[in-house]
């Protein structure tokens, strides 16, 4: 079977839930409504082989209803498939989480929900995963401002001596061959 087929069984079994399907370049993507999203992920993942989730990403459609649409790349292990699944999510609405499927949903949800301000329900573990906890914002929505906004956090930029130069981590610049330049290669006290 090939992504083709797959989606063809897809738009067979769910309908009503296929909003569209589209071939670009033989890349395959199926668009589903939000509420058939989490069980056409698992018919993917048991029925059709997609055993790895290459990555989980969302879009901002500022100024469209809905606003935000979920993007989740799969493929076999074998890499003989390849299908994107789409799904459209509303400002208040929540996404089931796919950690039940695949284990690497943890962190790219986690990193969506960091960004763009979309929630999972059933998520086990919901916190922030690169901004610190309490931060206001999603930085990657495109009503957020180029500049930035200001925040209560300390400057950290700074213009001096890297703290670690010169120290046991750090790679030495210059001549010689990479074994020698290497930090444990050197003697420190």
């Amino acid at each position: 079977m090939s992504a083709v087929n797959d989606i063809e069984a897809i738009q067979a079994k769910w309908a009503d839930a296929v909003v569209g399907t589209k071939e670009f370049r033989g890349e395959h993507t199926v668009s589903v409504k939000l509420d058939s999203l989490l069980e056409i992920l698992t018919h993917a993942r048991k029925e059709l082989g997609y055993d790895f989730l290459l990555d989980i990403s969302s879009l901002d459609h500022f100024g469209q209803d809905p606003r935000f649409e979920m993007v989740y790349e799969l493929a076999t292990a074998d890499d003989s498939k390849h299908l994107r699944v789409k799904a459209k999510v509303g400002e208040e609405e929540e996404v089931p989480s796919a950690t039940g499927l695949w284990s690497a949903a943890d962190w790219h949800e986690r990193e969506v929900y960091d960004m763009m301000g979309i929630r999972f329900s059933g998520h086990p573990n919901m916190k922030r995963i690169l901004m610190w906890e309490g931060y206001p914002f999603y930085p990657l929505r495109k009503d957020f401002p180029l500049a930035g906004r200001p925040s209560e956090m300390p400057d950290v930029a700074f213009t001096g001596v890297a703290p670690l130069e010169g120290g046991p981590f750090v790679t030495s610049p210059g001549e010689g061959d990479p074994v020698t330049r290497e930090p444990r290669s050197r003697e420190f006290e």
